[in-house]
Order: structure tokens, then C-alpha cells, then sequence
């Protein structure tokens, strides 16, 4: 591009009046662009012209060049064989070439003020289709952009809203004087390079789903971890910055909008998305995992609206696609996990006793596992909407409430799992060689149940009824441990008041035997649970208080007045009772090698047995 991009036309016979004035006007526009063209061109120049302060000329330039058109094609109509065209046409190319490189320079000058986030939060400019569809999610965690409704967040700083008003202008120009290919071409080379790092930034690479099948599960939890975090601000963020800018600059064509955005946005869009996918296929997905995939399922299931209105173009089919398969396939990879638990469960056939009738490990599990799954209740609503639980109707007998299996399909699977659970704890008392100890470990484990329920999400599941009725379950498996445990003690007092020295003398020594027997075996037994453990030691505390209290009286005005030495009295009981069910201390033998002092009688292990009341409470 030189100043003298034309010369002045050769002398020619007289025109009409309409063909010079055409010419004229071309020649008058040509001469306005090729000093502006020779101003911003030259070698000495060391400022832009789309700069601040020659933004003004830089318009009247634009106006220029489109007059300019708007005269050639008038000149075209009147006189087509004009060589005033010519050199027309040439001014243009130049004109053109400075718009172009001017394009790119204020694309590259303002990346760090055109990137996605600045774009997506800041931006006041929607396009009306676009904003009536748009719903910008707001987000509580601090790796997620917050997107207020307030029109003063959005505004640009004053250097944003420059470079955007400048590429939509010189974009106009272009698009309306036949140069849109060339404006476009510029302006996907620069955007896809900033969406390509911002990516890479983002740690979301392009990995086949060989790769990821072939990964532990350590770099495959980091991978998911990264993409939990890509996945929220690659779509709140450089996708919908992309979009808003590409309105912006193109408003004036939406197939170059869709164009430019698609071609721009679709290849990392598409490695974003196919992850899960990939990671949901990998094999021995054991139920450890599920969590992880359920983060994904969410966070794509939360994105989807949003996703599907950034990419509606036709165009931008396959990344929409992409996403409800790989939605698809994260459900039935939580669907694989959650059978391969229950499995687990029905598999589960440790058989040592657990020391003092404590909680056991399986309840433990299955509970603090099934409380983590109430976190996912909106996911598994959907995920296992169609799932059929496949229970056995007489599994549970009559003890298993029709209505826990028909409810929601999360709430009647999760009553299945507890009820699969407690059937296998109902097994596991069998082994305990003392009925009252085998009691109390059902009470134990039924109250880490319920306690679980009633302060996790799954209550939400469950409801209130539930709860209530396990609660019962949990007071008869107390009452009857008390029974058996400490029966010979609180049956000490005989039916008759008529009783001699000696038989009274007997009956001391009888009920301090027995007392001293159940302590000394229920030292090292266990009620983990404050409160149960409190209930249970306020009702022996009154129900053997009562007891001391007769022989007491009986001792001091019933016998001769001589009396006989007992030795826990009325105010020892509270004493003793405290030291108790809190584990192995003193010299409690250990509770599962301790023969009791009933004769209960046992049922099998399957759940008809204790879970359903199977003992008989003598």
C-alpha cells in the first residue's frame, strides 16, 4: 500500500451529466481513502488508527469506504466500462487490507481484556435472541463466575467496550463491502487460539478413551476433579463469553455468528464433554467410585440448559449430542455401581462377633455410604427413574412395610438396601454365645440406622413414619436385652413376704451374686450411642432401684432387727450402672466368650429371625 495507489484519469471525451457526477463522487471518495490510507500506512506512523485518539477519523474512514461502495455501484449503473472502477476497486482492496490487519491488531492488543470471563461477566450487549433464551446460572462455589441481573455488573470498562465497538465496526464494514471471508478467517484464527489456551489452562486435554481406560484410579479421580471445575467455567465462562462476543462483532449476519462461533468453539467443546463418556466405559467400576461419577452427572446435568441454549445452532448439533450421551453413559455407570453395592452386601459373610455387641462394620458402611447418596438426590431421581427394583416380595417377611417399595424409585431402593442390610446384621447376631448380648447389638446397630436417617438427607427419603417405626424396633430389642440381661437380678424378690431368716439370708446373698455376675460380664459390653445407652441406664437404674429398696426394708424392719450384711444398697446402683457399656474396662471378660444366663432360644439367620423378633424374650 503506497500514497499514490491511483493516478488521475486519462482526458476522455465529454460525458453525460449523471455519468460524471457518478464519477465524481467515486473520485471524491478515492480521495478521501487513499490520504487516510497513506496516513495510517506510512512507515513514520507510530500510532493506530483505531486507537483513542483517532477513533473519530477511524469512523469517518469506515463511512468513507462505504460511500465508496455505494458510488461504485452507482457509477456500475450508469457507465460499467468506467476506468474510474478500476482504480475504485484497487482503493478498496487497500482499504480493506488496512481494515483487516487493523482487525487482528485489536483482537491481539485486547486479549486480556476480550477474554471469555470479562466478556461473559461484564458485557451489557445481548442479542435479543439470545438473551430471551439465556438463564445464567448463579453459583455458591468459589471456582464457578457469578453472574448477577443487575444491568450495572455488566457494564464494560471503557478500554472493553473500545475494542468490542471497534471489531463490530470494522466487521460491519467488511461484511457489507463483500470482504466478510477475510474479517471472519482473521477473527477464528485469534478467538480459537485464546479458546485452545484457556482450555489448556483449564487442564482439559484430549484424551481417547484408550488413554483413560488404561489410567489407576488415583490420575483418573484427579483428571474428574479437574473437569468438575473445567467443565463449570468452560460453559459459564469462555463458552458464553464466546457466544455474547461473537454477537457483538457479527450482529449484523447470524450465519456468521453461527459460523464463527461453531468452528471456534466446537473442537474443545467436544474434548470437554466426551470425557465422562470415556471415563464412564472404564471397567471394575467398584461402588467406592459411584460419588465421582455422580459429580459429573450433576454438574452436567446442572450445565445442560445452558449448554443447550450457548450451542443451539444447527450447526452445534454434535456437542449437544455429545453431552446427552455422555449423560447417558455416567447414568449407567452409577446404575452398574449401585448393583455391584447391593451385591456386596448379599455377599458379605464375615462372621466374628463384633467385641461387646458394638456397631458393625457393614452398618457403618452402608449407612455413611447411603447418607453421601441422599446428597444426590435430584441425579438419582433421574438415573433411576426406570430402574425396576427386583426384590423379592417375601424378602423381609412381615416385618417389611409394602410402602417403603412403593415410593419414589431413590426412596424404595434405599429402603431395600437398609432392609438388605439389616437382615445380614440380624445373621450376624447369631453368632454371640449370650442371647442378651446378640439384643443389644441388634439395638446398637438399628440405632446407628435410625440415628443416620433421621439426621442425613435420607429422612427427606424415607419420611417420618419410618423413622418412627424403626424407633420401636429399636425400644423392643432394648426392652429385651434388659430382660435377659439382668432378669435373675430383678426377679431376686420372692413372691411371698412370709420368707424365714435363713430363706431372707439366701435371698441377699442370691441377688448380690447375681448383681455382681451381670456387672462383671456387661463391663466390656458397648452402647456406642449417648442416648440409647442413657435410656437403657436410667430403666435398670429404676427398675433395680426398686428392688434394692424392698430388700433393704426387708433387711431392716422384717428380720429380727439383727439384719444381714448387703452389699449394694439403693444408693450404689447409679454408681455402678455409670461404669457400664462403655467398652472393655476392669476385668469384664470378653463378651462374645461369656456363656449368659438364659436359655433363650435362636432362630436361623435369615431375616425372619431376630430382625424380626425371632428370639423369644422368655
Amino acid at each position: 500500500m503506497g500514497k499514490n495507489l491511483f493516478r488521475s484519469s486519462p482526458p476522455s471525451e465529454k460525458k453525460p451529466a449523471h455519468q460524471s457526477l457518478a464519477e465524481s463522487a467515486v473520485q471524491e471518495c478515492m480521495n478521501n481513502i487513499n490520504t487516510v490510507i497513506s496516513k495510517w500506512t506510512s512507515s513514520s506512523s507510530d500510532e493506530f488508527l483505531f486507537s483513542t485518539n483517532s477513533r473519530r477519523e477511524a469512523e469517518k474512514f469506515v463511512e468513507a469506504v462505504k460511500h465508496l461502495q455505494s458510488t461504485m455501484h452507482r457509477l456500475v449503473s450508469v457507465n460499467a466500462s468506467s476506468e474510474k472502477l478500476v482504480y475504485a476497486h484497487n482503493l478498496m482492496q487497500s482499504a480493506m487490507k488496512l481494515l483487516e490487519s487493523e482487525f487482528r491488531r485489536v483482537l491481539n492488543a485486547n486479549r486480556d481484556y476480550l477474554d471469555p470471563e470479562s466478556v461473559s461477566v461484564r458485557s451489557s450487549y445481548r442479542s435479543s435472541r439470545f438473551s430471551t433464551s439465556t438463564t445464567t446460572s448463579v453459583s455458591d462455589s468459589e471456582d464457578e463466575t457469578s453472574y448477577s441481573e443487575n444491568e450495572d455488573d455488566h457494564r464494560f470498562s471503557s478500554r472493553d467496550s473500545d475494542a468490542m465497538d471497534d471489531l463490530k465496526t470494522i466487521a460491519d464494514c467488511m461484511i457489507s463491502t463483500g470482504y466478510a471471508k477475510e474479517c471472519v478467517t482473521v477473527y477464528k484464527t485469534v478467538r480459537k487460539s485464546i479458546v485452545e489456551e484457556t482450555l489448556h489452562n483449564l487442564a482439559v486435554e484430549r484424551l481417547t478413551l484408550n488413554q483413560v481406560q488404561k489410567m489407576d484410579w488415583e490420575t483418573l479421580d484427579s483428571k474428574i476433579r479437574s473437569w468438575l471445575r473445567a467443565a463449570k467455567l468452560a460453559v459459564r465462562s469462555l463458552f458464553f463469553g464466546e457466544r455474547l462476543l461473537a454477537d457483538h462483532v457479527f450482529s449484523s449476519s447470524v450465519n456468521i455468528v453461527e459460523s464463527s462461533f461453531t468452528d471456534i468453539t466446537q473442537e474443545g467443546a467436544l474434548t470437554l464433554f466426551t470425557f465422562p463418556e470415556n471415563a464412564a466405559k472404564i471397567k471394575k467400576l467398584s461402588p467406592e467410585k459411584m460419588f465421582r461419577f455422580l459429580d459429573m452427572y450433576e454438574t452436567l446435568a446442572n450445565l445442560y440448559v445452558e449448554i443447550e441454549t450457548i450451542f443451539y445452532f444447527d450447526s452445534a448439533s454434535a456437542v449437544r449430542s455429545q453431552v446427552v450421551n455422555s449423560l447417558a453413559r455416567l447414568g449407567d455407570a452409577v446404575r452398574t455401581m449401585m448393583t455391584a453395592f447391593e451385591t456386596a452386601i448379599q455377599k458379605e459373610t464375615s462372621r466374628t462377633p463384633v467385641t461387646g455387641g458394638g456397631v458393625h462394620p457393614l452398618t457403618r458402611y452402608v449407612m455413611n455410604y447411603l447418607s453421601f447418596l441422599a446428597d444426590y438426590t435430584e441425579s438419582t431421581a433421574v438415573i433411576f427413574e426406570n430402574w425396576q427394583l427386583n426384590a423379592p416380595s417375601s424378602f423381609g417377611g412381615d416385618d417389611a412395610d409394602p410402602e417403603e417399595f412403593n415410593t419414589s424409585p431413590v426412596s424404595a431402593r434405599i429402603a431395600w438396601v437398609i432392609l438388605l442390610t439389616l437382615c445380614k446384621i440380624d445373621g450376624k447376631a447369631q453368632p454371640y454365645r449370650d442371647v442378651a448380648l446378640s439384643y443389644l447389638f441388634l439395638a446398637n446397630n438399628l440405632q446407628y440406622v435410625v440415628v443416620k436417617v433421621r439426621t442425613s438427607g435420607l429422612k427427606h427419603l424415607l419420611g417420618e413414619d419410618w423413622v418412627v417405626r424403626h424407633e420401636g424396633k429399636v425400644k423392643l430389642y432394648a426392652d429385651k436385652f434388659e430382660k435377659l440381661a439382668w432378669g435373675k437380678v430383678l426377679t431376686s424378690l420372692p413372691e411371698t413376704e412370709e420368707i424365714t431368716p435363713e430363706e431372707a439370708k439366701e435371698l441377699f446373698a442370691r441377688f448380690d451374686d447375681e448383681f455382681e455376675v451381670a456387672y462383671r460380664k456387661q463391663i466390656s459390653w458397648v452402647i456406642p450411642d449417648p442416648k440409647l445407652r442413657d435410656r437403657v441406664k436410667v430403666s435398670l437404674s429404676h427398675k433395680l432401684t426398686v428392688v434394692c429398696a424392698e430388700l433393704s426394708e426387708m433387711n431392716r424392719f422384717g428380720l429380727g432387727g439383727d439384719g444381714f450384711n448387703v452389699r449394694y444398697a439403693p444408693e450404689d446402683i447409679g454408681n455402678y450402672l455409670s461404669d457400664l457399656y462403655f467398652g472393655s474396662r476392669g476385668s469384664g471378660t470378653e463378651s462374645v466368650s461369656t456363656r449368659g444366663s438364659g436359655s433363650g432360644s435362636r432362630t436361623g439367620s435369615s431375616c425372619t429371625g431376630k430382625y424380626r423378633g425371632g428370639r423369644s424374650s422368655h
